[in-house]
């Protein structure tokens, strides 16, 4: 099936090579900025803000004066907003609620991008934030993560076929491998999705064992893969400078 291209600003999801994410893990509106200034000479395709590591992300006001201040220094660099729940490896334990509550802040404030949007929640209420984004221009990616183990090659594939019914315009999973069966197994489902889904996919296996699946995607089908400027927020992402690098000697022609 042809993966129709999604647009995230300046940058374009499922043309040409994987899309390089870098996250910001501050703890505060200054250590958000600072990372920030870091990162921009570098020149990303997409800064993930991982607000579940901000200490007041429950302060709609001092979320909204952050949310601005890193637009700004960011200035046209797409941002991916994501408040990972502490369940799929996220800092801050929050119920069901403030979850969605957090979310329809970050699409009033309008200095985002894309949104990410869990997979295992309320599933109204998963539509409901989706059709609400998709209202405000905001692109949204689905997502799961998995930080124990690799679920089977037909699970994987399954969760990325619900997230593209529930409306996703991305869908996303990240696992654990134990095995190099691990690794085969999320490279098999990637591939899989990219000729079964018609929304871009991102996919990685994590740690040291999952770090080729971060070089491979144009290979098997991950749109977007995530290195570090600094802090990381998963195990295994490798710093911007070498995956970019990496990127370039293993394109196809």
């Amino acid at each position: 099936m042809t993966t129709k291209a999604v647009k995230l600003g300046r940058t374009e999801l499922g043309v040409g090579r994987p899309k390089i994410a870098v996250p910001i893990t501050g703890h505060t509106q200054e250590d958000i900025i600072a990372q920030a200034e870091k990162i921009y000479p570098e020149q990303p395709d997409i800064v993930e803000w991982r607000i579940d590591f901000f200490d007041d992300v429950t302060s709609k006001g001092l979320l909204k004066n952050a949310a601005v201040s890193l637009r700004t220094a960011l200035k046209d660099i797409p941002i991916l907003t994501t408040f990972r729940t502490k369940g799929e490896g996220g800092e801050t334990l929050l119920s069901d609620q403030e979850y969605f509550d957090i979310c329809r802040n970050i699409l009033e404030f309008n200095q985002t991008d894309a949104l990410d949007v869990e997979l295992y929640h309320d599933t109204e209420s998963v539509k409901s934030i989706v059709s609400e984004a998709s209202e405000a221009g905001v692109v949204t990616i689905m997502s799961n993560h998995d930080f124990d183990k690799t679920p089977e090659q037909d699970d994987m594939v399954d969760r990325l076929v619900q997230m593209e019914k529930l409306g996703a315009d991305v869908a996303k999973i990240a696992v654990m491998p134990h095995s190099t069966d691990d690794v085969l197994k999320l490279m098999s489902a990637t591939n899989q999705a990219q000729n079964t889904l018609s929304t871009p996919v991102i996919t990685m296996s994590m740690g040291d064992l999952g770090k080729v699946t971060r070089l491979s995607g144009e290979v098997f089908g991950s749109t977007v893969t995530f290195a570090t400027v600094g802090a990381a927020s998963a195990p295994g992402q490798i710093p911007l400078t070498n995956l970019r690098q990496e990127l370039d000697d293993l394109k196809l022609n």
